[in-house]
């Protein structure tokens, strides 16, 4: 038998089926924000993140795109700065996320990486990304890799989103559009499409419990301590 001695029982509490089904669900469109990885003014990371918001779109999700043009470096510009800001809006305005990025030497590009830390993990009490959805996506140059998909997985578990199970990988980028920067049809594209798909589907199974979700015992334990700690300072200055 375990020894149950060390446990808190006030923090420790059994998992109910009413706290992962309830009955009462949202019914606004999700709400899915896009960040891609490059500027370039033909750039494949941007053309497959606008062919994902189209599919997300038709999937009946509310999309929107940052632009990272004009974003500054982190640590060379205040969190008021107006790129900064609207990122960060448009980040706790979402419910889910994708992030699009090239690979470039064999990593996500700085752009992308660079966006993603001006996400602060927590904001005025709030942590922005905590139990929203996110998926993952890159384009390669040449034959397929998947090392920036993996970078970006290990970002988003830091960052405590909850990755759906698939993603893409677009092998020969600059092969896979059309001149009017549309994606050709291909197993590629049709990859693409089960992402969102995915990601539409966990989003609205996961979206009105996602603070259930991460709720974590040992944070409560922490939170506990912290107030009974105050408490007895409280106590000890009016005695």
């Amino acid at each position: 038998m375990t020894d149950t001695a060390n446990i808190q029982d006030e923090s420790l509490h059994p998992i109910t089926t009413d706290s992962l089904f309830p009955q009462d669900h949202s019914t606004h469109a999700p709400r899915i924000l896009i960040l891609y990885g490059s500027l370039r003014e033909r750039s494949y990371s941007r053309l497959s993140a606008e062919e994902a918001g189209r599919i997300l779109s038709r999937f009946g999700a509310e999309v929107r795109i940052f632009d990272p043009q004009g974003l500054p470096q982190v640590d060379t510009a205040e969190p008021g700065h107006p790129k900064v800001a609207e990122l960060r809006d448009l980040v706790t305005w979402s419910e889910g996320m994708v992030w699009s990025s090239p690979e470039r030497h064999g990593a996500m590009t700085g752009l992308m990486k660079s966006q993603i830390d001006w996400i602060p993990l927590s904001l005025g009490g709030v942590r922005p990304t905590q139990g929203k959805t996110l998926a993952v996506m890159q384009v390669c140059g040449g034959s397929q890799s998947f090392n920036t998909v993996n970078q970006l997985r290990i970002l988003g578990r830091w960052m405590r989103l909850l990755t759906i199970p698939n993603q893409s990988s677009v092998a020969r980028a600059w092969d896979e559009f059309d001149d009017e920067g549309r994606m050709k049809p291909s197993p590629y594209y049709n990859r693409i499409v089960d992402v969102m798909e995915e990601l539409v589907k966990f989003t609205l199974l996961t979206r009105d419990i996602r603070d259930h979700l991460v709720d974590r015992y040992s944070e409560r334990v922490e939170s506990r301590a912290d107030l009974s700690k105050r408490v007895n300072q409280s106590k000890a200055v009016g005695s």
